[in-house]
């Protein structure tokens, strides 16, 4: 089974966040797949990953762009709003209300939820107790005022 992570964003945004996860999952020497809650979400996302640091650079492609058509198993990062996953990511991060059925067969799956935001925090929970209720292992990350993020019981 997937282990499974879910990440409150009280501190941060997505934007701000998603990039560091993505960092991460990179050096560990996965791949990612993040799908969205909406084609409009993941172009946003999409353009911001090319721009969100100067000195960063992280490789991506997204659905939907006809020069990554052709290699778009061969993506380190994999921009989508539908439940696939052309590059074989060993990572699926689910954002913006993101839902899909089958999420074994990745190593780790990571929701990530917008705090501020009641109805994403109760879609978080329903989700929590589906999972839970399912058999998977699951851990709940809260950043810190430092923005360090850790893991709550």
């Amino acid at each position: 089974m997937s282990e499974v992570l879910f990440y409150h964003l009280e501190r941060q945004t997505l934007e701000q966040a998603l990039p560091l996860l993505l960092s991460a999952t990179l050096q560990r020497g996965w791949k990612a797949v993040v799908q969205t809650g909406s084609e409009a979400r993941m172009q946003a996302l999409d353009s911001h990953l090319w721009t969100y640091k100067d000195e960063a650079f992280l490789p991506h492609a997204a659905k939907g762009d006809a020069r990554f058509a052709d290699i778009a198993a061969e993506q380190p990062i994999w921009l989508t709003d539908e439940a696939e996953t052309p590059n074989k990511a060993n990572v699926l991060f689910l954002v913006d209300g993101a839902e899909r059925d089958m999420i074994d067969g990745f190593e780790r799956c990571v929701f990530m939820f917008d705090g501020r935001d009641e109805e994403s925090v109760a879609r978080a929970r329903m989700r929590w107790s589906e999972l839970k209720n399912a058999g998977h292992d699951l851990t709940y990350w809260q950043q810190t005022a430092e923005g360090k993020w850790e893991q709550n019981p």
